[in-house]
């Protein structure tokens, strides 16, 4: 693993295809790199029951966050208790995360999906808050034209 740079770092638990999330997720977020990928040797391979040489940790970086996943095996799977808000200034950037992480996933509501490997994310507008506080009768209108979207428009949100 690189040095680490920051406090908190989320730890994304896999069976075994961490290496190809991260590397699709870097291929999705600019400023985006695998920082390094710790491999099962022998031992550690016979002990976890994962093959030699196979990809244990990737240490990677999206958007400057950074990131570990772990190939740990069947054990744990991703549920939507817990999920990655992308943030996107513009109707484009929304249809391109859009886009990229459902591909193979399952698109579910309100900006909620789940990608190929069953991670949830919410893609959303960053006006999105601005418009939920505004008073009391809009942001009852933006809550109402939210709960009837999978990708979310943000022209339909601003005429609510």
């Amino acid at each position: 693993m690189a040095k680490v740079t920051q406090r908190i770092t989320p730890f994304l638990w896999f069976d075994d295809r961490a290496e190809e999330a991260a590397k699709l997720y870097v291929s999705i977020f600019p400023n985006s790199k695998i920082r390094t990928t710790a491999r099962y040797d022998e031992a550690t391979a016979k002990a976890a029951g994962r093959p030699a040489g196979s990809a244990m940790t990737v240490d990677f970086e999206l958007d400057g966050q950074g990131f570990v996943a772990l190939n740990g095996g069947p054990h744990f799977t991703f549920t939507e208790a817990v999920s990655f808000v992308v943030n996107c200034d513009t109707q484009a950037e929304i249809d391109h995360y859009w886009d990229a992480l459902t591909a193979g996933g399952q698109e579910v509501q309100c900006g909620w999906l789940k990608d190929r490997f069953g991670l949830s994310w919410q893609v959303v507008p960053s006006v999105l808050n601005e418009l939920l506080q505004g008073d009391h009768e809009q942001a009852k209108r933006v809550m109402a034209a939210l709960m009837t979207m999978t990708k979310l428009s943000i022209a339909a949100l601003k005429d609510a």
